[in-house]
């Protein structure tokens, strides 16, 4: 199929979006972090310096990327997914995958460490645009389209509930199915997997007592406001005295370690602490118009496999910021999913900035 003339730049409108969560990301970064560094590291700014390099690297890979065809992710897709299984089925080998909170989630490579599950979530992503706009009448039937293609889904999800992440293998999993969904898989079937689905994800919180404890201090935290209710407890006491203003910036209490590591996945209660309700919709809006203008971009791509591509990276995005937010207000369980652009950790920030390059380039062939 012909492709539309190539424009002679991206969407300015998503780069500039993208750079204003990533600007907010390291002054939020820096003011959550700097009483914890300074503690531990003797050093205010550790976190803010490490998190501007991965910045750094994030926003050339994504100017970089925003000029490949984006037709080269669906000749290498299949490879693409490979190296991304491999790294899965390496991080829960003992000796090369990294402890942290409890998950064998990261392989070292030298002072730094590598996410294997980012990767494998949009490794997922070309695949599936591939196979979906090559195969889209098969995936109306059960047999030979929709279960191939969710059997894929589960093994990468069954490898990373090893580690053990059930965050990243919700985000992984609900972006999967949107995508199949689009591309017109029957609701009949969904509403089935559907019933299958929670009952599977009831099965996983039964057999971790851990997720028991999340799930009870997430209907009552102060059953439990030391262990499993604290963090949820200590996000509260951050979004509820910020009222309509904030306190103002760098002046939030529970950074004063209250709050664990309130710079990655808990780094919007900070912002509603410091910066108020006006700067928590601020920092919704921003989200929002990104995936106004990912939405947009899908749309009108000039194929399905760009679509589809295009469709994998919003939801992606959309789904782990509303998985965020409502951790921190209370509204979902404590799952460890960090806020994209603005939450400190190196492999999810580079490699988010790097699947917008690849939006980037769908939107030079996008009539938008």
């Amino acid at each position: 199929m012909a492709k539309n003339k190539q424009q002679p730049s991206p969407d300015i409108f998503l780069v500039i979006v993208t750079l204003s969560l990533l600007t907010v990301g390291l002054i939020m970064v820096y003011s959550s972090s700097a009483i914890w560094a300074n503690y531990k590291f003797e050093d205010a700014f550790y976190f803010a310096k490490r998190q501007m390099l991965f910045a750094g690297v994030g926003v050339l890979a994504m100017y970089t990327i925003s000029t490949i065809d984006y037709w080269v992710w669906k000749k290498y897709s299949k490879t693409i997914l490979i190296l991304c299984f491999i790294l899965l089925i390496a991080v829960v080998i003992p000796g090369i995958g990294m402890v942290r909170g409890g998950a064998r989630s990261w392989i070292g490579v030298g002072a730094f460490s590598i996410q294997p599950s980012e990767f494998m979530k949009f490794g997922l992503i070309c695949f599936l645009a591939k196979y979906l706009s090559e195969n889209q009448k098969l995936i109306t039937t059960f047999k030979s389209g929709l279960l191939p293609t969710l059997t894929l889904v589960f093994v990468a999800f069954g490898l990373i509930m090893l580690q053990p992440d059930l965050g990243t293998g919700a985000v992984l999993v609900a972006t999967c199915v949107v995508m199949i969904f689009i591309s017109g898989a029957r609701i009949s079937h969904f509403v089935w997997l559907g019933m299958i689905g929670v009952l599977g994800f009831v099965g996983l919180i039964l057999s971790a007592p851990y997720r028991i404890k999340r799930i009870i201090s997430f209907i009552d935290p102060w059953q439990d406001p030391l262990g499993a209710g604290f963090q949820i407890i200590q996000s509260l006491y951050a979004i509820g005295p910020g009222g309509l203003f904030g306190l103002g910036l760098g002046q939030s209490r529970q950074k004063f370690y209250y709050l664990p590591e309130p710079q990655t996945d808990f780094i919007f209660a900070i912002i509603a602490e410091e910066l108020g309700f006006i700067g928590g919709v601020f920092v919704i809006l921003l989200f929002s118009l990104l995936l106004w203008r990912g939405i947009k971009i899908a749309l009108s791509a000039p194929d399905l496999f760009s679509s589809l591509l295009a469709t994998g990276i919003i939801s992606m995005v959309s789904i782990q910021v509303i998985i965020n937010i409502g951790v921190v207000t209370g509204l979902f369980p404590v799952t460890g999913i960090t806020l994209p652009f603005l939450s400190y950790g190196g492999s999810s920030l580079t490699l988010t900035l790097a699947t917008v390059g690849v939006l980037l380039n769908i939107s030079r062939y996008s009539k938008i």
